[in-house]
């Protein structure tokens, strides 16, 4: 059994020694892929994400494969869901440009998003927030709504639909005062 392995199955207990030395070893492979994957600028500040979810999943490791590639499978799962997190806030970004384009009245010039999402149910919104606007992943958000992962994929969708047909609506109406 190589080194860092030990060293996880041992921090797993609990091992504070462990824990650190673990950690020591794993932060210079760790921050090197978070670097290649997001870029060095992004890099720390995943590094600690990633180390957050390592500690968890921690006293749950096995050693059924090599601690190097169970942590750096961890590691791509949280950069894959920070750029997911990141497209999303983009899109978003495109699509709160878009209806400020499509419903903004000529005299003030602004839409507040706020006011557009305030259509939505409180659950839908919620949810909507949580992984478009906040970048969580579909657990994290179900974790913190209190429901299932399919609770919440399903709740954004619905809000995605009723956001778009007021996108629609507004581009209609536009289009027969335009």
């Amino acid at each position: 059994m190589e080194e860092l392995t030990r060293l996880a199955t041992r921090a797993g207990t609990g091992d504070p020694e462990a824990i650190r030395a673990f950690v020591r070893r794993a932060q210079p492979d760790v921050w090197q892929l978070c670097s290649g994957l997001v870029g060095r600028e992004h890099a720390d500040d995943l590094t600690q994400d990633t180390f957050i979810r390592i500690l968890r999943a921690l006293p749950a490791f096995r050693a059924e494969s090599s601690a190097r590639t169970w942590m750096l499978r961890i590691t791509r799962y949280t950069c894959a869901d920070w750029i997911r997190g990141r497209q999303r806030r983009r899109r978003l970004e495109q699509q709160a440009v878009e209806v400020t384009r499509l419903t903004t009245p000529a005299e003030t010039g602004r839409v507040d998003l706020d006011d557009l999402l305030d259509h939505l149910p409180p659950e839908r919104r919620d949810a909507f927030l949580l992984t478009q606007v906040l970048g969580l992943s579909y657990a994290e958000a179900a974790e913190v709504a209190g429901c299932e992962i399919g609770t919440i994929r399903s709740r954004v969708a619905r809000a995605r639909a009723a956001l778009v047909a007021e996108l629609d609506d507004d581009r209609s109406a536009a289009d027969a005062h335009g």
